[in-house]
């Protein structure tokens, strides 16, 4: 499985894009986390647990406290994934505007 696979399924879950979007924000720990969600702190934590595997997000202690933070480049591979939509659609655009063009 490819690496924008990878995080296509863990932003497939709508508990783990609220916490995704949450710490789009701004970094924070588990506890700020399931503090603002419906689900409990081991629950976040195993939310947490498939963004850090599929390299979304990314954590640092602080005491004795995590503090997570999303990891830019974990959306590289997924943000050149979605990207290739655009380049292939410009290119049918492009194709069959020239074949209007020889149509005419």
């Amino acid at each position: 499985m490819s690496t924008y696979e990878i995080a296509l399924d863990a932003l497939g879950d709508p508990t783990r894009r609220r916490i995704f979007d949450l710490l789009r924000r701004r970094p924070r720990t588990v506890s700020a986390l399931a503090a603002e969600l419906p689900v409990s702190r081991p629950a976040v934590s195993q939310h947490l647990r498939v963004l850090r595997d599929a390299r979304l997000v990314s954590h640092r202690a602080e005491g004795t406290k995590h503090v997570y933070e999303v990891t830019p480049e974990g959306l590289d591979e997924l943000r050149t994934w979605l990207e290739g939509f655009w380049d292939e659609a410009l290119d049918r655009f492009a194709e069959a505007a020239e074949q209007r063009g020889r149509d005419r």
